[in-house]
């Protein structure tokens, strides 16, 4: 188990890592050792509450598959290990904004005042393009 939380916790069966080779720093190594870390998180065996793992797939964006989990790779450092928990800290950031609700918009009505203001706004610009127009009596 990952502990996200003190009350949040990800079941191991929902992550599973492929190592693969990386681009990048690694001098020789590069082409010989697979230090990158393809990250697979399914939400939907993951323990998560259901409003919580419809966040988590729409903040992974193109990150989420088809299927429906969640793929996060990491190959910036030049070890697996460093590789491998930069890929579980970026799923335990994600997962911790998707954990905060929404705020929801109350909608607002416009002020008397603002409206009495851009009637008048677009009143003066009206006069301004009537102003620029040729009398019909000139024609």
């Amino acid at each position: 188990m990952i502990r996200i939380t003190p009350e949040i916790a990800i079941e191991d069966g929902s992550i599973s890592e492929n190592f693969v080779r990386a681009s990048g720093p690694g001098g020789q190594n590069v082409n010989k050792v697979a230090t990158a870390v393809q990250l697979r998180f399914d939400p939907a065996i993951s323990g998560l509450p259901s409003d919580v793992q419809a966040r988590v797939r729409m903040l992974a964006g193109r990150r989420t598959t088809q299927q429906g989990t969640v793929l996060i790779t990491a190959q910036r450092f030049r070890t697996q290990e460093r590789n491998r928990q930069a890929a579980l800290d970026t799923l335990a950031g994600l997962i911790e904004r998707a954990l905060v609700p929404p705020v929801r918009r109350v909608p607002t009505k416009p002020t008397a005042a603002s409206r009495r203001r851009r009637l008048e706004s677009k009143a003066h610009r009206a006069r301004i393009k009537h102003s620029r127009t040729t009398p019909a009596d000139e024609t």
